[in-house]
Formats: C-alpha cells, sequence, structure tokens
C-alpha cells in the first residue's frame, strides 16, 4: 500500500513540475514576441522624436504651427472614435480593472506625440511607451487568447518593454511595470515576462542605433553628516515640489476642459505655449527639454528653469497635446537641484541627481524603481544619496501621483490596508 502511494505522489510532482515548466516556457516565448515587437515600435517612436526635435530646433518657425499641429491631434483621435483619451490611466485600468485597450490606440499615440516634439509642446515620451507597450503586449494576449489574469501580465510585460527602449533602464523598466498599479503591491507573478522583455527590448533598441540615457556624476561628495542631512533636507522639498506638480498638472487639465470645444482648447494651449517661448526669451522648455539636464548637472541652469518647466508642461499636456509627464519630472527635479545647489553650497551634479530621483519617486510613487533607475541613470557611488532621498519623497509625497488610475494600497506612515486612489 505504501508503495503505491508513493508512486502516486512521485507521479502528482511529476505532473506539477510538468505544468510548471510548460508555464515557464510559455511566458518565456510571450515575453520575447512581446519584447521584440514593442521594442521595435518604442524604437521607431525615440528615433522619431529625436529626428522632429532636430527639425524643431534648426527651424524655429515649427513653434507657430503648435496649434495647427493640436487641430490635427484632436481630428485623429476623433476619426478613431477617441473623444477623450485617458492616457496611461486607461493602460493602469486595464491592468487593475481588465479595461479593454484598443489595438488603434499605439499608432494614436505615437503619430500624437511626435506632432507635440515637433512643433514645440513641452512633454516626454515615455507615456507614449507605455501606452503603446500596454496596447502591444494586451492585444497579443487577446491574439492569443489568453485569460483575463494573464492578459494583465502580458501588458505589464508590454509597458516593461517599451520603458526599457526609451531609456535604456531595464532594471527600473521591469519593476516600474510590477509597481506602478498597486502601490505597495509587488506583481511578481510578472517578473519573468518583464524582465525577459525589458532586456530583449533594450537589446534590439540598442542595435538601431538608440543609446540609453546616462548623467555623469563629475564631483562625488564624501559621505557625511552633513552631506546626509542636507540630502535629507533636499529631498522634503522635493516632496513638497512633487505634490506641486501633481496638482499642476491635474488642475490644468481640469481648467483647460472647461472649453468644452477640443479643438478650441488644444488651439487656446498651443498659442498659449508660443506666448511663454516668446516671453521667455529661450527654447529650453519646449520639447522633452534633454538639454535643460545636461545644464543643470553643469551647474548652469537659470534658478526659475524648473518652475518654467513645469508650467510649460502643465499647459501642453491640461490643452491636449500628447507625451509624457515623467520626462518633465525629471527636468524640473534637474533644475530645481541645480538651484538647490548653489544656494545650499552643494555639487551641482549630485543634487541635480538627487533631484531627478526624489521627483520621480514623488510623483510615480514608486521607491523601488527609483533606487534602481538611479544606478542605471547615475550609477551606484551616490548610493547612500539616493537612498535616503527616496526614502524621505516617497514618504513626505503623500497620497499624489501623476495617474489618476494609481491605487495606494498601504498607508505611507503606519502599517494598514488603506485602499485608496491618489489624487
Amino acid at each position: 500500500m505504501d508503495n503505491f502511494q508513493q508512486k502516486d505522489n512521485s507521479k502528482e510532482k511529476d505532473h506539477y513540475l510538468e505544468h510548471r515548466i510548460t508555464i515557464l516556457l510559455r511566458w518565456v516565448i510571450l515575453s520575447i514576441l512581446t519584447g521584440m515587437a514593442v521594442g521595435a515600435v518604442s524604437s521607431i517612436l525615440a528615433l522619431a522624436v529625436k529626428y522632429v526635435t532636430g527639425l524643431r530646433e534648426t527651424h524655429n518657425w515649427f513653434l507657430y504651427a503648435l496649434p495647427a499641429a493640436g487641430l490635427l491631434i484632436v481630428l485623429l483621435y476623433r476619426a478613431c472614435g477617441i473623444t477623450e483619451d485617458k492616457g496611461t490611466n486607461l493602460v493602469i485600468q486595464s491592468i487593475v480593472r481588465g479595461d479593454h485597450l484598443p489595438p488603434v490606440m499605439a499608432p494614436l499615440i505615437l503619430v500624437s506625440t511626435v506632432l507635440t516634439h515637433m512643433f514645440g509642446g513641452s512633454s516626454g515620451r515615455e507615456s507614449a511607451g507605455l501606452q503603446i507597450g500596454g496596447c502591444i503586449g494586451y492585444n497579443i494576449g487577446k491574439i492569443c487568447r489568453l485569460t483575463e489574469e494573464d492578459n494583465k501580465t502580458i501588458t505589464m510585460c508590454g509597458m516593461s518593454a517599451a520603458f526599457s527602449a526609451l531609456f535604456g533602464t531595464p532594471m527600473a523598466a521591469a519593476f516600474f511595470a510590477m509597481e506602478i498599479e498597486s502601490v505597495g503591491v509587488m506583481y511578481y507573478n510578472a517578473l519573468i515576462p518583464c524582465v525577459i522583455s525589458a532586456l530583449l527590448s533594450k537589446a534590439l533598441a540598442g542595435a538601431l542605433g538608440i543609446a540609453p540615457e546616462f548623467f555623469s556624476v563629475r564631483i562625488m561628495p564624501e559621505i557625511s553628516v552633513n552631506h546626509m542631512v542636507l540630502t535629507a533636507f533636499f529631498a522634503v522639498l522635493c516632496a513638497a515640489l512633487s505634490y506641486v506638480f501633481c496638482i499642476s498638472v491635474h488642475g490644468a487639465g481640469k481648467l483647460m476642459k472647461k472649453i468644452e470645444n477640443q479643438y478650441l482648447r488644444i488651439a487656446i494651449g498651443g498659442c498659449a505655449i508660443i506666448a511663454m517661448t516668446l516671453l521667455s526669451g529661450t527654447r529650453f522648455y519646449n520639447g522633452a527639454s534633454m538639454g535643460l539636464i545636461n545644464m543643470s548637472f553643469s551647474g548652469i541652469a537659470p534658478y526659475e528653469a524648473f518652475l518654467l518647466k513645469m508650467i510649460f508642461t502643465a499647459v501642453t499636456l491640461g490643452a491636449g497635446f500628447k507625451g509624457g509627464e515623467i520626462v518633465p519630472s525629471l527636468c524640473i527635479g534637474a533644475a530645481f537641484g541645480c538651484t538647490a545647489a548653489r544656494l545650499l553650497g552643494f555639487e551641482p551634479g549630485i543634487c541635480s541627481a538627487i533631484g531627478m530621483t526624489a521627483m520621480f519617486c514623488g510623483v510615480t510613487n514608486c521607491p523601488i524603481t527609483s533606487l534602481l533607475i538611479s544606478f542605471e541613470l547615475f550609477g551606484y557611488e551616490g548610493m547612500p544619496y539616493y537612498l535616503l532621498a527616496i526614502a524621505f519623497s516617497y514618504t513626505l509625497s503623500g497620497y499624489h501621483g501623476l495617474y489618476s488610475s494609481q491605487k495606494i494600497m498601504y498607508s505611507k506612515f503606519h502599517n494598514r490596508y488603506i485602499n485608496r486612489d491618489t489624487k
């Protein structure tokens, strides 16, 4: 009798092992497929944005066509039957609640983001990438007839691939997709798909000539009590600034929506960007403003740059132009760090890096991703500064974030389940 039971148990173990291997192989294949598809499309987005940015910088008159570009964006969305675009929030909702992601969303956000950058709107490209990646992953899942739960996983897989292709940060990309939906809960079931798709997507983007982002901190201050106190103080200021940025973006959107006609709304927004650009006397704040980050690390960014970039971005996105909020938040953090460095007597490079890290954490509520992206963008040497800044920024930024579909599952101040939406 005991021999029969042992044989049965052995068969059950073998069957369980075969089942796990089958699931693993399926996800390896799906993540390779998703990583390749999303990596290719995200690379096209990155190359297109780079190309049109060069055109805009050599043809200043492009800026004056921004309202016309806005009208075209609205027309494209309406032609596709989308009258109210939820952006990245829709991708998050598809993971949390299983909301539908139409296939047309991927080419639509790609074209509209390129138009926004080409004519001088102030936005990033990662929101477009997340929407493209989530959309492609979701629809691959539908084609393969995955279950609703597995479809959520492959959507995260697509988001990781897009983030990795655009930033060249596969560690942060893999964890970002697992961390962004529900703060305090990590979807570890998606670890293998997200890691494989992120690594593959980065490799493909690199092969297509897209270099990963990296900012060199030339002078690393020694770790001392004084420097750590300054870092903590600066992180508190960044937490407050991230709150202001989130409120500005959401507030601008609500204010602009009082203009019910979408064509009129985006045209007015485009005219506002033109006027602000002329008043500022510079083109630093149009497009992604990656040059502003480099100026910040060199300690030469204008004192008011972080505030102006915030206003430009809020008006651009509030009016209905497309792109993203994460790259602008990094620009704001770097410029704020440059300003703070001159006021606090800190080295501008490390202060800009801390500002970028703390701002990213404050607006996304993703501390693990924030730490990983700081290593990939700036190197490991400044780890104590980044770690301390993330801790303060995450805790003190409160329950606000860029994405209203994001859920805060656990309190930032107590060991308590709260399950509330971000503001």
